[in-house]
């Protein structure tokens, strides 16, 4: 053969190869997340309550990275995302979904007159057999009426194909008073042949406008009271308005295609919205597109070795990285800000991310990829900061935005004004106020928060959380200090270190754990009432327990050691931790435990790391071993996890201790090293840089560390190590 051929023939092998390297969407599976757990071995207790344990409250249906729509089923309202795979009734193909118990805007069903459809009956039973799921696209049969719904979107616009049987009357039914909040107004109404357009409120106002692909006959609500608001509930009959619409050819046989596009401004800017994104593009090639777009953002990681099955949870966890925050500036860079004003910038405004669970790992994760989405989530935090009181918005519990704006920053993401986030971040952590940390008062006086003085608290009431906020308000001053630092603000830089100085006030020797304090007479006094393993809503703890809530001190983990009597003490309290069963208390939003460690919670997703500080690397990798293996992928669907995915911060637990590297103080660019699930990982970074991880040997102990060819000092490996290009190697035995 000639050397000319032979070279040919090489070209064409490495471009078929980098192809498939390229095209990760086919790992990712949509439905990991849908199903709950039941039994008692998966939850840790048995179940005497109605109610649903929490699942990972995750959704099957068409999303683009961090887009304005989600179209996706919803088979149960009030649960998270809407979808529950265990479910056989679809309601709808809502919007928006987040998982939160929130959002699913403009809920629409395609039916029938044959499938008996009123306004106050209408679903349809659905077969697993008759679903798929891919990035971008969505496919079910509703048997009640014979359709085969599809779906696909992009980032602010939903795209529905509908394939009735032949000779069926043909409808769609908009559910414009639905969604998971409640609406009390909308308006709906038809504009052209083939247009319709309206606003539906609830979690803000959304403007929708679409285009049917056949002339439309009617559109008018039916039933109810019109767009004046009702009064109900429940999953099948309701007495509510429905909008329908009615078409002129309903028995045409040909599919029926609904384009719709969205915006949080106007009606007019969603009709924009739609014009720039969907006009003259095929429902065919709006699906391709989606793929390419999630083929781009996972391609950024690339592996070789493992398992198939590892392979599948890799990619489809990071696929849950992306989902969330959403985007809510329009095409033309509107968005309706805080004050509820139209205001046109030069970022793309988000929501707010939910801090409390993803600053531990997911938005670090996100800003190694996509670096620019990350830069305008701290612009709009700082906006919506800025128009609200003058605090760096929070969620939840904590004040976490801190880490998210210390560890970007340091990550080298800088494309927004350090000095605004550090007044916002800097009020949070010194000024008392509505709108600023819960409690702050008592914290900055004595360096703790009290607990309600009270006896036999049900796991589910909700008080004050005062270790929790003690100990993560401690870590947030110290990524604030961090900015400090930057910005040469050295007098509050020493007086933040001092308060991240705080986590150890409520440890309590005695027992080994951080405990919680009444104020009695004027002094502060251990809680008597202690059960370390009872799971807290939000007593002493934020949906955890005490044991739960040990060695959280990211920035301090040698200090944190140092208030036990000895590293033995500390390897004690670890093994029995994850050996010791749990109580076996029933708390809905506490399952997937190992000994009494609970996964299903974050709270604790830091302590296995602990044991590296201890000398004892492989225990800690053994723990993380058996979490990746056995406690993703669970149920009898093997599509559970171990709790609720939190806006993707359990996935992305996974990607990044199945690529070898772990957040474990996010805040510090830089990463404690684990031992990865492949054999080599290529990491792109978003400002194109790749770095490889390589993993050398069998085994849980990790023998030796090297960075670019040199001996690593320690067990984390620095940010800008890995931004250089070097190759970090992991040797284990």
């Amino acid at each position: 053969m000639k050397r000319k051929d032979c070279l040919l023939i090489s070209l064409l092998l490495l471009t078929a190869q980098l192809v498939m390297a390229q095209s990760v969407t086919q790992y990712v599976n949509p439905f990991m997340g849908t199903t709950t757990l039941w039994t008692p071995e998966d939850l840790g207790y048995i179940r005497t309550e109605e109610k649903r344990p929490w699942g990972a409250e995750t959704f099957p249906g068409a999303a683009l990275p961090n887009a304005m729509v989600q179209l996706t089923p919803v088979t149960m309202y009030r649960s998270g995302s809407g979808y529950q795979y265990e479910d056989q009734m679809i309601y709808g193909f809502a919007h928006t979904s987040k998982g939160h118990w929130n959002l699913l805007h403009l809920p629409i069903l395609p039916v029938t007159a044959e499938g008996r459809c009123t306004p106050e009956s209408y679903r349809s039973l659905f077969r697993h057999s008759e679903e798929e799921a891919h990035p971008g696209y969505y496919r079910v049969l509703l048997d009640r009426y014979h359709v085969v719904a599809e779906l696909t979107s992009t980032l602010r616009c939903g795209y529905h194909r509908y394939t009735f049987r032949n000779g069926d009357t043909r409808a769609i039914l908009i559910d414009i008073a639905r969604s998971n909040n409640m609406p009390r107004r909308w308006e709906l109404k038809q504009t052209s042949d083939r247009c319709f357009e309206g606003f539906q409120d609830g979690e803000g106002r959304i403007y929708f406008h679409a285009e049917l692909s056949e002339d439309i006959e009617s559109v008018k609500e039916e039933g109810g009271q019109g767009g004046q608001g009702w009064q109900g509930g429940g999953q099948g009959r309701m007495s509510r308005p429905v909008g329908m619409v009615r078409l002129k050819n309903p028995k045409d046989n040909k599919p029926l295609e609904l384009k719709i596009g969205f915006s949080f401004v106007s009606v007019e800017n969603a009709k924009e919205n739609l014009q720039a994104e969907l006009t003259g593009k095929s429902f065919e090639q709006v699906r391709r597109e989606a793929d390419d777009a999630w083929n781009k953002v996972l391609g950024h990681i690339q592996v070789e070795g493992g398992t198939e099955a590892e392979r599948g949870m890799l990619y489809s966890t990071l696929y849950r990285t992306f989902l969330f925050p959403h985007l809510r500036s329009d095409v033309n860079g509107e968005y309706r800000d805080d004050r509820g004003e139209v205001v046109k910038a030069d970022f793309n405004f988000y929501t707010n991310p939910s801090f409390w669970d993803t600053y531990r790992n997911k938005l670090i994760l996100l800003g190694m990829i996509t670096p620019d989405v990350a830069n305008d989530i701290i612009r709009s935090c700082i906006d919506r900061g800025e128009k609200r009181g003058g605090y760096m918005p929070s969620f939840f519990h904590g004040d976490h935005a801190s880490a998210f704006v210390a560890g970007s920053w340091l990550r080298g993401i800088r494309n927004f004004d350090l000095k605004r986030a550090y007044a916002l971040m800097l009020k949070n952590a010194t000024v008392p106020g509505r709108g600023g940390r819960p409690y702050l008062d008592e914290y900055l006086e004595r360096g703790w928060i009290s607990e309600k003085d009270t006896t036999n608290v049900p796991t589910g009431d909700e008080y004050k959380g005062s270790v929790t906020k003690t100990l993560e308000y401690a870590y947030d001053d110290y990524a604030t200090a961090l900015v400090a630092h930057e910005l040469k603000d050295k007098k509050n830089e020493k007086l933040l270190l001092r308060h991240a100085q705080n986590y150890k006030n409520l440890f309590d020797a005695s027992t080994g754990f951080w405990r919680g304090k009444v104020i009695r007479d004027g002094k502060g006094l251990w809680i008597e009432d202690f059960r370390p393993n009872y799971p807290y809503y939000q007593y002493m703890y934020r949906e955890a327990d005490a044991w739960n809530s040990l060695f959280f001190a990211p920035h301090d983990p040698e200090g944190m050691i140092a208030l036990y009597p000895s590293a033995q003490a500390v390897e004690q309290k670890l093994d029995s931790l994850f050996t010791v069963p749990c109580g076996g208390y029933e708390a809905w939003n506490l399952t997937g435990y190992l000994g009494t460690y609970c996964h299903g919670n974050q709270p604790g997703h830091s302590i296995p790391y602990t044991y590296y500080f201890i000398d004892k690397q492989e225990k800690a990798q053994h723990v993380l071993n058996t979490l990746m293996h056995d406690y993703y992928g669970m149920g009898a669907e093997h599509l559970a996890y171990a709790g609720m995915d939190d806006a993707g911060e359990m996935s992305s637990w996974y990607v990044l201790n199945a690529i070898g590297i772990y957040t474990y103080s996010p805040a510090d660019p830089q990463y404690i090293v684990t031992v990865p699930l492949f054999q080599r990982v290529r990491f792109t970074l978003g400002n194109g840089q790749t770095f490889s991880i390589v993993r050398e040997g069998q085994g849980e102990r990790i023998k030796s560390v090297t960075i670019g060819g040199n001996p690593l000092k320690g067990w984390f490996v620095k940010h800008e190590d890995l931004a250089s290009g070097k190759e970090l190697k992991i040797t284990v035995e």
